[in-house]
Order: C-alpha cells, then structure tokens, then sequence
C-alpha cells in the first residue's frame, strides 16, 4: 500500500456501483444467516487479511449494512454507504499519523457528493435528513472508535536501538582505567 504524505487532501469522489455491484447487492441481500453474509462480505469488499483484521473490519461493514436496512436505504445507497465506509478506512490507514481531522473532512465531503446533484461531481441520492443520520452513525461508531481502527489496522513499527562507541581513551569498566587513575 502506498502511504500518503500528511499534507496531501483527499479527493471526494462519487462511488455509485464503486465497490459493491448490482449483483453483489443481491448476493449480500440472499445472504441471510450471519455466517453466510460474513463471507459475501469479506468477497464484495476483497478482504484479505489476518484473523483479527477481519473481524473488526466485518464488524464494520456488518454494522453499516444494519445501518442501512434498519433505515430502509435502497440497493444503490447500501452499496454507495459500504463504499464509503470502505474509502474512509482505507484513506484513515494510509499514514501512520493521526489524521481524524482530515478524514471527517473527507467524510463530510464524501457525503455531500452523494447528496446533491451535480454532474460528474455529485448525485443525489441521499436526503439531507439520511445525510444527518449518516453522520450522525459515523460519528457514534468509526470516529469513536477512531484510535481502535488506528490501532488495529496500522503496522507496528519496532526500533531497536544499540549504542557503541569507538575511540574512548579507556573502557570506564575495565581494570585497566581504574588502575591507572583514569576515570
């Protein structure tokens, strides 16, 4: 994965069919118990990664698609929704700094795409009371639970660290430096 440097924006962009087709919806929507919605997830959003990745990233795609049957969203929005849970997450991983800043930006930007018409930069396909509501859900779920994805999903870097040096009139622990006076 690419990183990207701290100073640079992220692009909103409309991502209507992005990541989850037609036919990916139908599949999600046949795919009634858990077990079964779990791997057509995992599928549609190309998860491949290790156990405890993948239970918090289907925990967040679970949730999200709850979300929108739970508010009665239409096979577009479900889809258009999953995608940008999928863009937020995959932007917020793409540097090790903590960016939450940036990435509510790009969240409220995302949002806004798909909230007014204006082609090629938007459609309208949320209203602005599901844009409240969405908002409102990634404020009580993936911004809460920011520093837990940061956590997770980042790569720990170890630095081990050994110091040596060359060139010192005489080893203090020796018995040579002692001896002699030299301290």
């Amino acid at each position: 994965m690419v990183r990207r440097q701290a100073t640079e924006s992220l692009k909103a962009k409309v991502l209507l069919w992005a990541d989850v087709g037609y036919t990916d919806m139908e599949e999600i929507g046949n795919a009634m118990p858990t077990a079964e919605l779990g791997r057509a997830l995992c599928r549609v959003q190309g998860i491949h990664m290790t156990q405890s990745r993948i239970r918090v990233l289907m925990d967040l795609y679970f949730h999200t698609l709850l979300f929108c049957w739970q508010r009665g969203f239409n096979r577009e929005q479900t889809s258009v929704l999953l995608s940008i849970v999928k863009a937020i997450h995959e932007n917020n991983m793409e540097t090790f700094l903590i960016n939450i800043d940036d990435i509510f930006t790009y969240c409220n930007e995302v949002l806004l795409c798909h909230s007014a018409r204006r082609p090629p930069f938007g459609v309208d396909l949320f209203s602005s009371e599901q844009v409240t509501q969405i908002s409102q859900y990634f404020v009580k779920t993936y911004f809460r639970h920011y520093t837990l994805y940061k956590y997770v999903f980042t790569d720990q870097v170890r630095l081990e660290l050994s110091l040596s040096y060359f060139g010192t009139p005489c080893d203090l622990h020796t018995e040579d430096c002692v001896s002699s006076g030299t301290e």
